[in-house]
């Protein structure tokens, strides 16, 4: 591709870099001059513009951009119409969005012309989010690099969708504790998950028996006291109601006090206390994931403190920082 000013006389196929006023209006940059475009431009004093010229070898911005689009979305995503050298992929539905980083990484050191930008790996999606969006910088590029971009994508995203379709929320009480699970319920209905709540004693024999004796191949735990040690209430309770606890702690924060186990063949979480407020925290990395059937071992979790600080849940019991002295007056 050629890129500099063009003489009018030769302008007319090319791409117009710069937008100009002609009479009745504006050519706008990007737009393929044709012979009336020429015709205006030089009714307008112009003798040349700024434009590029693609060679045969090249491939044009809209197309360079739906190739890679389309070589990159995989299922559960779709691509919308390429403008302006961009190509948006979306989600179907809800879930969250399975990314393969090499593959990223190896479409984007192909050409600097040819960029693709993602959201974070396992991010969660609803229907009609944009998961990812591909730019190609210049108005053209060259078809080899296009096509070697596109080999390094193919199945570098996609979503994967709740495979889980009711869960069970356990909320322990103690006197005077309120539930707070709505914000709960509320998380695995935008997931399009059904939930039933039920309250039980805060008592590990009473709740180890209310696992036991549910059927949903998703539990959940919201205890009146926070989990603090791996022998409190909640990981014990699942112990004793013959099931394995997998992870007690994550370095997230809100959400460190979490806990992760199976029972037979449902996944359990234990939901730290800042689950009761709607924002986001540790617990929906995992309750996301485990929704969408993307196994959560002792190690993934280990594995989110770098980027775990997340924002501040003013109305938890314990925030983060320590509030100020009082004074005396």
């Amino acid at each position: 591709m050629r890129f500099g000013p063009v003489p009018l006389e030769e302008a007319e196929g090319a791409v117009l870099a710069h937008s100009h006023r002609v009479a009745g209006g504006r050519l706008r940059k990007g737009t393929v001059l044709r012979a009336a475009d020429v015709a205006a431009l030089r009714a307008s004093g112009a003798t040349e513009v700024v434009a590029a010229r693609l060679g045969p070898e090249d491939m044009g911005e809209d197309a360079a951009a739906a190739a890679l689009a389309e070589a990159l979305c995989g299922e559960g995503l779709s691509v919308r119409a390429a403008f302006t050298g961009r190509a948006n992929l979306h989600a179907d539905g809800p879930g969250v969005l399975r990314v393969d980083r090499a593959a990223i990484d190896a479409v984007n050191a192909v050409d600097p012309m040819l960029t693709v930008a993602t959201l974070p790996e396992w991010q969660r999606l609803a229907g009609g989010t944009m998961a990812a969006t591909v730019k190609v910088i210049a108005y053209g590029v060259a078809a080899d690099a296009v096509r070697r971009a596109c080999a390094a994508a193919r199945g570098a995203l996609a979503r994967r969708a709740p495979v889980v379709a009711r869960a069970e929320l356990l909320v322990t009480v103690l006197d005077g504790t309120p539930t707070g699970s709505d914000a709960v319920v509320e998380r695995l209905a935008r997931l399009g998950i059904a939930c039933a709540v039920r309250e039980v004693p805060h008592e590990e024999g009473a709740l180890a028996a209310a696992l036991a004796g549910a059927d949903a191949p998703l539990r959940l735990l919201l205890t009146a006291s926070a989990t603090s040690d791996p022998d409190d209430v909640g990981p014990a309770a699942l112990r004793r109601a013959g099931g394995t606890v997998e992870r007690v702690g994550m370095p997230v924060d809100p959400g460190n006090l979490l806990f992760l186990g199976r029972l037979g063949g449902a996944d359990v979480i234990g939901m730290p206390g800042c689950a009761r407020s709607p924002k986001l925290n540790g617990a929906d990395w995992v309750l996301e994931r485990v929704a969408c059937g993307v196994p959560v071992s002792a190690a993934d979790i280990a594995g989110m403190g770098v980027g775990g600080l997340l924002g501040e849940i003013p109305t938890r019991p314990q925030p983060r920082a320590r509030p100020p002295a009082k004074r005396d007056k």
